[in-house]
């Protein structure tokens, strides 16, 4: 397995729990492509370096995580397909 970061960005006008169920969706779905989540971190409610879809925040997570190509792949599937999310990047992480 291959070790991934991702970060993404929410959108901030939808409420505490369905943010929670956004995040725990990722989170299983890593589990369920054979992979493995090392760290969940929530930054929480961030101003935005530039608008984007009419936001000026967002509700920051990032997410480091052991797995596959294919994990990968189907989260950004995924986080594509999600409403909820403004921005997202995955990238493959470089242990030493």
């Amino acid at each position: 397995m291959r070790p991934y970061e991702t970060l993404f960005v929410l959108k901030p006008d939808i409420d505490e729990e369905a943010t929670t169920a956004a995040i725990e969706r990722f989170a299983n779905l890593i589990q369920e492509n054979q992979g493995a989540v090392e760290q969940l971190n929530r930054w929480g409610k961030k101003r935005l370096a530039f608008e984007v879809e009419d936001y000026r925040e967002g509700y920051y997570t990032l997410i480091l995580f052991q797995g596959e190509p294919a994990t990968a792949n189907e989260l950004d599937r995924m986080m594509r397909l999600s409403d909820d999310v403004l921005r997202h990047i995955i990238v493959r992480r470089d242990v030493k």
